[in-house]
């Protein structure tokens, strides 16, 4: 069963869950002549939402290129997660409303045996999927399924809230209601601004996490010929839909056909373990020991210990404008890119009077 089969199964785990609960919840308030369950019970049908936008979404997802989405249609699992952290959202809202309400305008509550069983099995049911979604999703990176777990763990919490509401008001008289009521309301708001987040992140291009970037440079640096890898750009199209980019540095010595060989080999190598389509640029290393080489050793020294420089690579040296190039990336302090060029090549310069400095500004997008 692959990932989407899993998502979905998990949703209609969720959807079954809820129908059930509210049939439930329907037949005992009916029973007991409660408005107020069998209300309740409506309210776990809208609970069903979540699920079905989760259904709909990775259905959607699954859908195949085509010429105005090259890409694919994976992002649309970023949408799903984003509508179900409005509908915590507002949940949110209105439960804060509603309790304030309460604590302004306090009314006694009235629970029955037919109420507190009521109470006891949706605290039940509710833990029980909202562990069980929530962590499928956290296996499959799947944020719809995150929010979705979450938003059935709330429901839990906000539940068992109203039951020591309950054995309060039964035991000493207290109404604790409303009080109750707003502190749940505002963990929930802070929950959903986080759900919301984390799918807009991933829309607007979050930085790929350390972990990943080292996986990736050890595996791509166990190629006998790479020497260094530098530039890692990485693109979500959506969870099992990355693209990206790096360079790797290699001999001077090798061969077109060489090159050829080891760029394809490396990025068929991270498509099978990572499932990343990766272009492979190079930088090409002076082997010499003497002339270039040992320029291009001591210029990449010096440029690696000057003042705010995170990382040096690229060095070429064209000898017919006597012209020497460095790609550098400066700290995140630096803020002027043209200031900090214009001052590092002017410091190259005076170590090495000889020759001319071109420095080129790059980004770190992954480190």
């Amino acid at each position: 069963m692959d990932r989407n089969e899993q998502i979905i199964r998990t949703s209609y785990v969720g959807v079954a869950a809820n129908v059930l609960l509210a049939a439930f919840k329907a037949t005992v308030g009916l029973a007991a002549s409660s408005v107020a369950i069998v209300m309740d019970a409506v309210n776990n049908l809208t609970d069903v939402l979540s699920s079905v936008i989760t259904i709909v979404g990775t259905k959607l997802s699954e859908r195949p290129a085509d010429h105005e989405h090259p890409f694919g249609h994976g992002r649309i699992e970023y949408f799903s997660a984003i509508i179900i952290a409005i509908i915590v959202l507002m949940a949110g809202v209105g439960s804060l409303v509603e309790s304030v309400r309460k604590i302004v305008h306090p009314t006694e509550p009235h629970y029955t045996n037919a109420t507190l069983t009521v109470i006891i099995v949706a605290i039940g049911v509710k833990l029980l999927l909202g562990h069980y979604v929530k962590r499928t999703g956290e296996r499959l990176k799947s944020d719809a399924l995150i929010a979705s777990g979450a938003d059935a763990l709330f429901d839990a919490v906000v539940t068992l809230a109203t039951l020591i509401s309950a054995g309060i008001m039964m035991l000493w008289n207290v109404n604790l209601d409303g009080i109750f009521g707003t502190l749940i309301s505002l963990v929930i708001l802070k929950a959903g601004y986080e759900m919301l987040s984390s799918p807009i992140n991933e829309l607007l291009g979050s930085r790929i996490s350390s972990e990943f970037v080292a996986q990736l440079k050890n595996e791509v640096m166990s190629f006998k010929d790479v020497h260094g890898v530098f530039d890692i750009i990485m693109n979500s199209y959506g969870p099992d839909t990355i693209i990206g980019s790096l360079h790797v540095n290699v001999p001077d010595t090798m061969s077109a056909r060489e090159i050829h060989r080891l760029t394809r080999s490396i990025s068929s190598h991270i498509y099978n373990k990572f499932h990343v389509i990766l272009t492979v640029g190079i930088y090409a290393i002076n082997t010499d020991t003497k002339g270039t080489g040992r320029l291009q050793h001591e210029v990449m020294d010096f440029a690696a210990n000057h003042a705010d420089v995170m990382q040096v690579h690229g060095f070429f040296y064209y000898p017919e404008h006597n012209l020497i190039t460095i790609d550098v990336v400066p700290e995140e302090t630096v803020k002027d890119g043209q200031r900090f060029a214009d001052t590092m090549e002017a410091d190259l310069k005076q170590r090495f009077p000889d020759y001319n400095f071109s420095i080129i500004v790059d980004h770190n997008y992954s480190e």
